[in-house]
């Protein structure tokens, strides 16, 4: 089994016991290290107690759902830039787009089969390994994205923003000037091209235009995808 997977931990926040211990089973098998949690409330102490490298967060949660959680994970400095997978039965996109809102990483709906929740589980642990900063900070004079503090700042102003939010920002930073079609930015950002639902990005790109004062740094090229435009570039 992969040295990767060995070393990586995974807290599942699920209240269905037969499903927590399906999914933990077949998680240990291909070599994670796994945890379990029946409700919102000792789901937090456990995450907080020993951040894991993932968490399955289920969202039909009794007390504290998992809404309320992922928002709470967000808000502490440990665990703000975890990566959430939010498992549920419900299948509205106004629930996928609030759990992406609120910082999940990928929604899975109900009734999912063990190989897909595996595959997005590598993926996402593939993503945050791959994705670790080779420099450490961008700087183009107006905008500057510190990889290693999880820090960006705007034309002198702190911008507060998610996980994949800043993951989105880096990713387009990183490709500065160039366009990058909304199929790269899917696949780079949520894997397995998020099954071609390319709402997905827009709200996070309305998000990011929202958080940098809704300059035009981020272009959106029609038809295409977007582009970060860097400082002194013609409108």
């Amino acid at each position: 089994m992969a040295t990767e997977q060995q070393q990586s931990t995974i807290i599942v926040v699920e209240d269905d016991e037969d499903i927590a211990d399906t999914i933990r089973y077949n998680l240990e098998r291909e070599g994670y290290m796994v945890r379990t949690a029946p409700t919102g409330e000792t789901g937090l102490d456990l995450i907080l107690g020993s951040p894991p490298n993932l968490v399955l967060l289920d969202v039909n949660l009794p007390k504290m759902n998992g809404f309320e959680l992922c928002r709470l994970l967000r808000s502490e400095p440990r665990t703000a830039k975890l990566p959430i997978l939010m498992l549920t039965a419900r299948n509205s996109e106004s629930d996928k787009v609030l759990g992406l809102r609120l910082g999940a990483d990928d929604y899975l709906t109900k009734p999912f089969s063990i190989r897909e929740l595996a595959a997005r589980v590598e993926a996402i642990l593939r993503r945050v390994k791959t994705t670790e900063p080779d420099c450490p900070v961008y700087d183009d004079g107006s905008l500057t994205i510190n990889r290693s503090t999880f820090r960006v700042t705007f034309q002198g102003t702190d911008i507060s923003l998610t996980r994949k939010e800043f993951g989105l920002l880096e990713e387009l930073a990183r490709n500065a000037g160039r366009v990058m079609t909304r199929e790269i930015l899917l696949e780079r950002l949520w894997g397995m091209n998020h099954f071609g639902d390319s709402r997905t990005l827009d709200v996070h790109i309305r998000r990011l235009r929202q958080k940098l004062a809704n300059s035009e740094i981020i272009e959106t090229v029609t038809g295409i995808g977007y582009r970060l435009r860097v400082n002194g570039d013609d409108k």
